[in-house]
């Protein structure tokens, strides 16, 4: 194939020899194709030294045609079309209404839905709030029960921050600051839920240890409203955050306390404590330290027995965390290995049912906020949740759809084209906050008003009356002699 080339682009050169641009252009790709024919790194290269480049071209755009040109509205991952184009349009406050009925095949065992009432009731258009604060807490916090989930500086750029922040205080919502630190960006009048991750980051030593000095004076902002102590997330449990080198530029860098351009791998678990007994105190310390603000931890469940013996831990020392933030191992919006996101963790469904039931048997549920965060992008996803045991939602990616995010799955490469989850100053000047601000507000608001008519189309008038009685599943009218051997199974009637 080599000498194939290079006895073709001879003949081309002295068959077209008129002019000068199109010899020198041949004469270009004779050097290209030369370089890459006595390279060894890449064999198609070496093999098709010039056509090797169009699978290389086809490769980069491939997430473009398969979103744009392949994928049908109902697929997607991990958000299919339908459910970004309703983000989009909720975000922009335009009809988010669709036409002709449902896209979805409904005959199926995986269907859900919701048991509406002949009897519905009148939509409140009040947006829901609820209190946390337990026995200890002495700054309890009226909570929307939508809030903007934990997504840090340097993951996201600082228009997007700064736009998260600004829409939270236009709709009287938290915005989590995640574990890179409580930065400028995120003080802009909205309210906020400091994360305090195991790299410390905006309350580190020197040494990479938790530093209380710097805690207090942060802690004790007006704007910092609660503080989540995060144990692990959905997208990378038990592995620590990760900043990739291109988007770790100086400026992030100082805020961390951590070196320029380098990847920024947070240590998978906490050196300020080691065990149950210690997170327990961990805890006491933090409300001390914040004059009895609302402290929270959040985790992806693994060992269930961990998060037992946390809870005992709790009863022992009666000391109670006044919110728990569960979420899923199909979360995550930044960087993490392949194996991680694929296998570690517990789903987001079964890990808020275990935690709630775990709180019920051991009589502590009233005395603990249950927060999820997994996928919550509409108002039905908000029901489900409340239905399964929590008390109210975060939301990652629903809000970066809010401010353009497009699924480009470019996160942690440093080229989101919306300049949502970028450094590059150039796409960064894409996101513009007036306008983004206002799209998340609208987000937000269209969101919950969409989850109130739900509980209204359900005959409910308080959140309080959700259950899973409200749901019902394609699999409930299905017989067992229905789907195995039914002429040998007639006696047996339901699955």
């Amino acid at each position: 194939m080599r000498i194939k080339f290079f006895a073709y682009g001879m003949a081309a050169y002295f068959y077209f020899n008129i002019g000068l641009v199109l010899p020198i252009f041949l004469l270009v790709l004779l050097f290209i194709g030369l370089l890459n024919s006595i390279q060894k790194k890449h064999a198609i290269l070496r093999n098709f030294p010039i056509l090797g480049y169009f699978r290389y071209s086809f490769e980069t755009i491939a997430p473009e045609i398969q979103q744009y040109f392949i994928e049908r509205n109902t697929d997607g991952k991990p958000f299919s079309r339908n459910e970004r184009a309703l983000a989009y349009q909720r975000a922009k406050n335009i009809d988010a209404t669709t036409p002709f009925g449902t896209q979805l095949d409904i005959n199926q065992s995986n269907y859900e839905g919701i048991r509406h009432s002949v009897f519905a009731v009148k939509v409140n258009h009040d947006l829901p709030r609820i209190l946390v604060g337990g026995q200890d807490c002495t700054q309890p916090y009226s909570a929307s029960i939508l809030n903007i989930s934990a997504m840090s500086f340097g993951s996201l750029s600082e228009n997007a921050i700064v736009a998260l922040n600004k829409g939270a205080l236009k709709g009287n919502f938290y915005h989590n600051t995640g574990e890179g630190g409580l930065t400028e960006f995120h003080l802009q009048g909205g309210d906020v839920t400091w994360q305090i991750g195991t790299g410390y980051f905006g309350c580190r030593s020197d040494e990479g240890n938790f530093d209380p000095e710097k805690f207090t004076q942060k802690a004790n902002n007006p704007f910092v409203k609660m503080i989540e102590i995060k144990l692990s997330q959905g997208a990378k449990p038990g592995h620590g955050g990760v900043l990739p080198a291109k988007k770790n530029t100086a400026q992030i860098a100082k805020i961390r306390g951590v070196k320029p351009h380098t990847t920024i791998l947070s240590p998978p678990s906490h050196s300020a404590f080691h065990d149950a007994t210690g997170l327990i105190q961990f805890v006491v310390l933090l409300r001390q330290l914040s004059n009895g603000k609302p402290i929270g931890f959040k985790l992806c469940i693994g060992q269930t027995n961990e998060f037992e013996l946390i809870c005992q831990e709790m009863i022992l020392q009666n000391c109670f965390p006044d919110f728990i933030t569960v979420d899923g191992a199909e979360g995550g919006t930044g960087a993490a290995p392949l194996e991680f996101s694929d296998g570690v963790g517990m789903p987001f469904e079964p890990a808020l049912i275990f935690v709630n039931k775990t709180l019920i048997r051991l009589n502590i549920r009233d005395k603990i906020r249950v927060i999820c965060s997994g996928k919550i992008i509409s108002g039905y996803s908000i029901l489900r949740a409340i239905a399964m045991g929590a008390d109210m939602c975060n939301s990652a990616r629903g809000f970066m759809f809010s401010l353009g995010c497009i699924q480009a799955l470019r996160c942690n490469s440093n080229t989101c084209p919306t300049g949502v989850a970028t450094q590059d100053k150039v796409l960064m000047k894409g996101l513009v906050v007036t306008d983004k601000s206002e799209r998340v507000f609208h987000f937000h608001k269209n969101t919950l008003h969409a989850a109130n008519e739900l509980l209204a189309a359900a005959g409910k008038s308080s959140y309080k009356e959700v259950d899973g009685s409200i749901f019902m599943r394609g699999d409930e009218f299905t017989h067992l002699s229905d789907l195995y051997f039914p002429d040998n199974l007639g006696s047996v009637t339901q699955y």
